[in-house]
C-alpha cells in the first residue's frame, strides 16, 4: 500500500520544522491572494508570479524563496484537499479504503478524482501543466495506488499511467466545457473503464 507524500517535495510525509510567524502569515497571503487569482482566470496557466506577489501585497523575492513558479503555489493550494484524499484511500472505509474488490476501489477513486477536479479545476490546471503533472507527490501517490490495484487484481500488462491518463486535468476541463458532459457522464464512462479493467477474470 503506498505511503502518504508530500505533494510539494515528493517524499514520504515527516516532521516538519517550526514556521516563523512573519512567515506563516505571509504564506497565508500568498495562498489566498493565488486561489482567488486563479479561480477567477479564464486560463489558470496564465496567471503568472507576479500576478500572485502583486495580489498578496509581497515581494518578488518573498515568493520566490518558497515557491519556483506558479505551479507550486497551485499545488500547495492543492496540497490538504488531496492529502485528506490520501488518507481516506489508505484507512478509510470501502470501497475508497481497504477492504473492497480492485475494479471497486478503483471505481471509488475515479469518483473522488471527477469531485476534486470539479471543485478545483482551476488549481489542477495551474499545477499540472504538460509534464509537471507527472512530477507531483500527488501523481506519484495515485499511480502508485492503481499499481497496487492492478497487481491485487492480477493485471501487470496495463501500465497505471493509462488508467490515470483520464484524469488529467486538461482532458477533464475538455470534457466539461467543450464537450459538455456532466460529472456524473464522466464518472460513468470511468466506472466502466474500472470494471473492464480490473473487472472479475
Amino acid at each position: 500500500m503506498p505511503k502518504r507524500i508530500d505533494l510539494l517535495t515528493g517524499r514520504p510525509v515527516g516532521a516538519a520544522p517550526a514556521e516563523r510567524a512573519d512567515a506563516a502569515r505571509n504564506r497565508a497571503r500568498v495562498l489566498a491572494a493565488a486561489e482567488a487569482l486563479y479561480a477567477a482566470a479564464a486560463d489558470p496557466r496564465a496567471v503568472t508570479m507576479d500576478d500572485i506577489a502583486k495580489a498578496a501585497g509581497v515581494g518578488r523575492a518573498t515568493l520566490y524563496r518558497r515557491y519556483p513558479d506558479p505551479a507550486s503555489v497551485a499545488e500547495a493550494l492543492l496540497d490538504e484537499h488531496e492529502r485528506q484524499l490520501q488518507q481516506r484511500i489508505l484507512d478509510g472505509p470501502p470501497p475508497l479504503g481497504p477492504g473492497a474488490p480492485p475494479a471497486e476501489r478503483l471505481g471509488a477513486f475515479y469518483t473522488e478524482m471527477v469531485d476534486l477536479l470539479e471543485r478545483h479545476l482551476p488549481l489542477t490546471l495551474g499545477a499540472e501543466t504538460g509534464l509537471r503533472r507527472y512530477q507531483t507527490g500527488a501523481y506519484g501517490f495515485w499511480r502508485a495506488h492503481v499499481t497496487a490495484l492492478l497487481e491485487e487484481a492480477g493485471v501487470g500488462a496495463a501500465p497505471a499511467d493509462v488508467l490515470l491518463a483520464p484524469l488529467a486535468p486538461d482532458l477533464y476541463d475538455h470534457l466539461r466545457h467543450q464537450r459538455g458532459q456532466s460529472p456524473s457522464e464522466i464518472t460513468a464512462s470511468l466506472q466502466f473503464l474500472a470494471t473492464r479493467a480490473l473487472g472479475a477474470r
